[in-house]
């Protein structure tokens, strides 16, 4: 059995839907679809969130989201963890702000 929570895993899956569907010789690693793939699904979180559809609903739809990233990841040629870590050090070194009763955390630009 696989480990389940294991980063490598899950890449191994996104790598062989890839391969069983030819994605790189057949679009499926084209950039720009993918975003609009990504964009699709973003749609589809909000409308579990906004209609009220549920936690099973919005798990799903965010598990298609994590295998776009993936897939995207695979197809753009970078690893995904790296860029994960490397981000997060950088979201630990920025301050929060309350900004109209919610918190951000960026980089902020006070002009």
């Amino acid at each position: 059995m696989k480990d389940k929570d294991s980063y490598r895993a899950m890449l191994a899956a996104v790598q062989a839907f890839h391969d069983k569907h030819d994605f790189k010789n057949t679009g499926g690693e084209e950039l720009a679809y993918r975003v609009a793939l990504m964009t699709e699904e973003l749609g589809e979180i909000s409308a579990c969130v906004t209609k009220g559809k549920g936690r099973e609903c919005l798990s799903e739809e965010c598990a298609d989201l994590l295998i776009l990233l993936l897939g995207t990841a695979i197809a753009a040629g970078f690893r995904l963890d790296d860029a994960f870590w490397d981000k997060m050090e950088k979201l630990e070194q920025r301050q929060s702000r309350m900004i109209n009763g919610r918190i951000r955390v960026s980089e902020f630009r006070d002009n």
